[in-house]
Parts: structure tokens; C-alpha cells; sequence
């Protein structure tokens, strides 16, 4: 596996690299760094980052929802706060809408820039950050560019056969749920995002969850997990 994430991600960053000399990239960056400043999260506040990680269709989503609505955190999805800039009528939607139309990769400084503008006007400081970092340079990233790591992440291990299924029962209309793109979109999930589970693993930050069974009986471990960390006062109310 650690051969094929290497030669995965030498590919990637070769992409990265020609998209980070395209001037209409490099024009993003400028004007995102502009915005978000360079000082990490508010200085005033210390929020606590929860991150939650799991393949397509392991129920990631929905038990986010659950969290934020029991937990009162502030839950924020990169992939929707880049479709919100995106339709915009901003100069920074016109930029990412005009990089994704290139076929060329949004750089992770982007992604972080709006998940640290997001983190910042949030009106909880109990931050539930969903299905981000989903690599190695996303999370080195991420810890640069905010300047934290997270308290706490969260992974939820679903079988393969079983996220497939659930893709393929969401008919949402999607044209990249048939079999051939989910295979493809959980084999890059294995060689990208395992290998950030792992960092966290070996910093006894990772809690894994069997996201297998009703929507209930998954989120009644997830809800264990939380219910142990009620030391957390300053955070943490339930």
C-alpha cells in the first residue's frame, strides 16, 4: 500500500506544482492570503478541533449532524464552504470556479483559508472540521496555516462492500455513483487519507468507530466517546 500512496503522491504533487505556477492560481492564493492574514485562529480564542475522517459512505455526514445538534458544535464541511465561494459572485468564486473548470487542483491553502475564516466566526469554540484533511500535505497544511493540531479525531472504519452499497442505494443522480468511480474514489481514499488516521493513531488522538448498523446504534459510540472526555469543562457541556 505505502508504495502505491508514494508513487500516488509524487503524481499529485506533480499536478500540485504545475498548478501552483498557473497565474490564475497563483492570483487565489494571493488574494486568499490576503484575507485570512497569517496569525493561525483568532489569538483570543482556543477552539477545540475535532476532525472527522471515514471513506464515501461511511456515515460520516449524517453522525456530524447528530454531533453538532447534541454536542452544540459548530460543524464545518471543506466541501461545502468551497461550494459556498464558489457560488458566490466574489472574485475569489470566479477564481476557484475558473481553477476547477481548468481541470486544475485547488491548493489546500484555499481549502484552510476558509475553514480558519469559518473557524473564526463560529459562535462555538467546539469545532467539528468534517472530512478534512483528506492527505498527508492537507494536514501539514492545515497545522502551518492555523497554527493547532486537533484535540480529537474521529475515524469511522466502515468494510468496503458496505460504503458501496451505500453509495450505490443514496440515487442522489450522481454520475460518479456507478462501480467503477466508487472503487476508484475508495482506492484513493486507502492510499490518501489512511496514512493522516495513521499520523494521528501514534499521537493517541484517533478514536475509531465501527460505522456499521442504524444511523442510532452508531452514534451511541460515537456519543461513549464524547461522554468520556466530560473532563473537557471548558469545552465540553453536556
Amino acid at each position: 500500500m505505502w508504495r502505491r500512496f508514494a508513487h500516488l503522491s509524487l503524481s499529485i504533487s506533480r499536478t500540485k506544482l504545475q498548478s501552483l505556477q498557473d497565474p490564475t492560481v497563483l492570483k487565489l492564493i494571493n488574494t486568499f492570503s490576503s484575507d485570512a492574514g497569517n496569525d493561525g485562529v483568532a489569538s483570543s480564542r482556543k477552539p477545540f478541533i475535532t476532525f472527522v475522517l471515514g471513506g464515501p459512505g461511511s456515515g460520516k455526514g449524517t453522525q456530524c449532524e447528530k454531533i453538532a445538534s447534541i454536542f452544540g458544535f459548530a460543524h464545518l464541511s471543506a466541501g461545502e464552504l468551497l461550494r459556498e465561494e464558489m457560488s458566490s459572485p466574489s472574485e475569489n468564486g470566479e477564481l476557484i470556479r475558473n481553477v476547477i473548470k481548468e481541470g486544475k487542483i485547488v491548493p489546500s491553502a484555499i481549502t484552510i483559508s476558509l475553514i480558519k475564516r469559518a473557524i473564526n466566526s463560529a459562535t462555538s469554540d467546539k469545532i467539528l472540521i468534517d472530512g478534512f484533511p483528506r492527505s498527508e500535505e492537507n494536514r501539514i497544511a492545515f497545522e502551518k496555516i492555523i497554527g493547532v493540531e486537533p484535540d480529537l479525531v474521529i475515524f469511522f472504519e466502515c468494510p468496503e462492500e458496505e460504503m458501496v452499497k451505500r453509495i450505490l442505494g443514496r440515487n442522489q443522480g450522481r454520475i460518479d455513483d456507478n462501480m467503477e468511480t466508487i472503487r476508484k474514489r475508495l482506492k484513493v481514499f486507502e492510499d490518501l487519507n489512511m496514512p493522516v488516521v495513521e499520523h494521528y493513531s501514534s499521537k493517541g488522538k484517533v478514536h475509531k468507530i465501527t460505522a456499521t448498523g442504524t444511523v442510532d446504534e452508531i452514534f451511541e459510540r460515537v456519543r461513549q466517546v464524547f461522554a468520556s472526555l466530560r473532563y473537557l469543562k471548558a469545552f465540553l457541556s453536556f
